[in-house]
């Protein structure tokens, strides 16, 4: 494989994008003056579509994707660690055609332009999730311990912070006393005591609507994968069925998980063997997931500049407030704040 010299960490876009230029040159794989952006993340990874030269379209298809990720950024390694485990696993996830690991470049087979997003409607949702669910028992039935990172107690607290670090106290402009914060502490170790205490898995971390592409064959196609770790087995059902992009009937969400529950024992994956704690554990773990998200999409505005994921702020803040009111546990997280509500200047995407 032919590569350029290391990029500096100082690197700008337009440097990175000649740099990316020059090595897809070297490849003679595809016609570079027909680069296009192909998608935007909220990371720091670009991608482009590129035509594949005439000569190779049998083999490799009309178009292929580079992906521009500064190593000083992202984890390319782990892409492709994590690409190999799901493809073993028997998950359709783009093929890796190229690689240039040092600098940050990869190029991949195109799984196309249509999301589960764009596609969803109440026709066809039972049936793209049921797809989607054969794919994640695939990964999940795959575990092995060691083989990833663990999502382990400072993990989740990790993630946990990001509320009340940049929801509550960036976008609310609220500074707790003592007392709220012991009242939030409380109500976060009733989630991550639940969350630890759930079997461990293979576990995507953002296995949904965005991230999966709808295919006429070996659907669902896989993206974004590279943060993969070891973790609570209802987690990614969570990430599918609570998507912060997509909200469906509460009655509905409830019967495809136990669809998923009924599967996953059928296949000897280690759910709670009663449905009632396994819902537990489900919506344990998605508000979990629903608080580090409020937190990434005010982070995302705040410091990065990246305001469009506000607008699903709302989504994420109804699940929320659902999700706690049917709990004791966690009613204290609502009326804390009911009162960051009253004393909050006037921002907009509020609970």
């Amino acid at each position: 494989m032919s590569s350029i010299s290391s990029t500096p960490p100082s690197a700008t876009p337009d440097q990175r994008l000649a740099q990316l230029t020059a090595w897809l040159d070297t490849l003679g794989l595809v016609q570079v003056g027909s680069r296009r952006p192909a998608s935007s993340d909220a990371s720091f990874r670009r991608y482009f579509r590129l035509d594949v030269e005439p000569a190779l379209r049998a083999k490799l298809g009309e178009t292929l994707i580079a992906m521009d990720a500064p190593p000083e950024r992202e984890n390319v390694p782990a892409f492709l660690h994590v690409q190999a485990l799901l493809l073993e696993a028997g998950v359709t996830v783009p093929a890796i055609v190229a690689q240039d690991v040092p600098n940050g470049f990869l190029l991949l087979s195109d799984l196309g332009t249509t999301t589960y997003l764009q596609r969803l409607d109440v026709d066809n949702a039972p049936f793209m999730y049921s797809d989607a669910v054969d794919a994640l028992i695939k990964f999940q039935l795959a575990s092995e311990p060691g083989k990833l990172p663990e999502y382990d107690r400072a993990f989740l607290v990790r993630e946990l912070n990001l509320f009340p670090e940049w929801y509550i106290g960036k976008h609310l402009g609220i500074t707790m006393s003592e007392e709220q914060s012991k009242q939030l502490d409380t109500v976060f170790e009733a989630i991550i005591g639940n969350c630890l205490a759930q079997s461990q898995v293979f576990m995507h971390r953002d296995f949904h609507s965005r991230n999966l592409m709808f295919l006429d064959q070996g659907n669902p196609g896989v993206l974004d994968f590279q943060d993969a770790v070891f973790g609570p087995v209802t987690y990614d059902l969570a990430s599918l069925l609570r998507d912060a992009y997509i909200q469906w009937d509460e009655e509905v969400v409830l019967d495809w998980v136990v669809r998923y529950w009924q599967r996953a024992k059928q296949v000897g994956l280690p759910v709670n063997p009663d449905i009632d704690t396994f819902y537990r554990d489900f919506e344990f773990m998605a508000l979990q997931r629903h608080l580090k998200i409020l937190g990434i999409f005010c982070r995302l505005n705040y410091r990065d500049g990246k305001a469009g994921y506000m607008g699903d702020l709302p989504t994420v803040a109804d699940y929320v407030r659902k999700t706690c009111n049917r709990y004791a546990v966690l009613k204290p997280l609502v009326r804390l704040l009911d009162t960051f509500e009253d004393k909050a200047p006037q921002v907009g995407y509020t609970f």
